[in-house]
């Protein structure tokens, strides 16, 4: 856990100085497509159930409800809610850059179960009981490269639990290898506005 940490705090520091002008520019389109605040700032639950801020590049405008994007595109309303410049950055997940400050912070890791919203009462006592609460979330997952979007509960958390309980150095690798193949595919993504699979 200690070189996982030293990990963390090394990349996650050496990829926010690499990407700084990435990140401006994402940040000058945001402000020009849109009205609204640059980053996105959302209450997620995370080691040991605390709750912290995660950040994201704001992806719907300003007048959007406060719910989770999945409750979202369940409903259908999503579309309505999502800007241009939105809608990009969700299909190759680079929105969720600025969760380095996040891994930087202790909030995150880079490998671990995504953070839940606070009103997820059903993952929330599926991960206490399955004690997921032991590991810091991270940016991406066993759960995230094995079907995100389109799995139920139960499976979440069973993949939840295996990394939990098989957590290796080669492990952490193997996510992260597969992690830019699903990013680059697009599995597992759940269109916004449709709620089905984005290919």
């Amino acid at each position: 856990m200690v070189l996982k940490r030293a990990f963390d705090i090394f990349f996650s520091l050496l990829l926010i100085l690499l990407l700084l002008i990435p990140f401006l520019l994402i940040a000058l389109i945001i402000k020009l497509d849109s009205a609204g605040s640059i980053i996105f700032k959302q209450h997620r639950v995370g080691k040991g159930a605390r709750v912290f801020l995660i950040y994201k590049f704001r992806t719907m405008y300003q007048t959007a409800p406060e719910l989770a994007s999945a409750d979202l595109s369940y409903s259908g309303s999503a579309d309505e809610h999502i800007t241009r410049v939105g809608r990009l950055l969700r299909k190759t997940s680079l929105d969720e850059l600025p969760q380095l400050f996040n891994v930087l912070k202790g909030d995150m890791s880079f490998i671990g179960p995504r953070p839940l919203i606070r009103t997820e009462a059903d993952m929330h006592r599926l991960r206490e009981m399955a004690q997921v609460y032991s590991i810091r979330p991270g940016l991406t997952g066993w759960a995230q490269i094995n079907g995100r979007d389109f799995l139920e509960n139960e499976e979440k958390i069973a993949l939840d639990a295996e990394y939990l309980h098989n957590r290796s150095l080669f492990f952490d690798i193997l996510i992260i290898l597969r992690t830019f193949g699903v990013v680059l595919r697009q599995t597992g993504i759940m269109d916004v506005g449709t709620g089905k699979k984005a290919i």
